[in-house]
């Protein structure tokens, strides 16, 4: 009976001990992945959005304020129609992620809204 249990023992030890290790090697990944979407969701995508409507105020600039030029002129027409065009995508694949997102069971907070100015905690 000894040899059973010392040898069931054993047994455990050699199975029990790598998956913890191995549970706690895929905690750092999976916090690794966390901190990532963070960054891309909190950072990332709010500085996209931020180039796009600076890139959309230059066009206005050039259309209205330095139009005397006709090619200045048709150069902010086509800087603020490109820049409306490029919101309407993100936005639109925006939506799209949160839709699939929360079809597959993903229904985390921070991807049900479009991304604001990034708050310090």
């Amino acid at each position: 009976m000894k040899k059973v249990l010392k040898a069931g023992s054993v047994w455990g030890i050699l199975t029990v001990v790598p998956r913890v290790a191995l549970a706690a090697r895929f905690q750092e990944i999976a916090q690794f992945f966390d901190d990532f979407l963070t960054f891309i969701n909190f950072t990332l995508v709010p500085l996209v959005f931020a180039l796009a409507f600076l890139l959309f105020l230059w066009g206005v600039f050039q259309y209205f304020f330095w139009g005397s030029d006709p090619a200045k002129h048709e150069d902010g027409r086509k800087i603020m129609l490109w820049s409306v065009i490029g919101f309407v995508a993100m936005v639109t694949i925006w939506g799209i992620v949160n839709l699939l997102a929360s079809g597959i069971g993903l229904a985390d907070p921070s991807l049900q809204s479009i991304p604001g100015v990034p708050q310090r905690i």
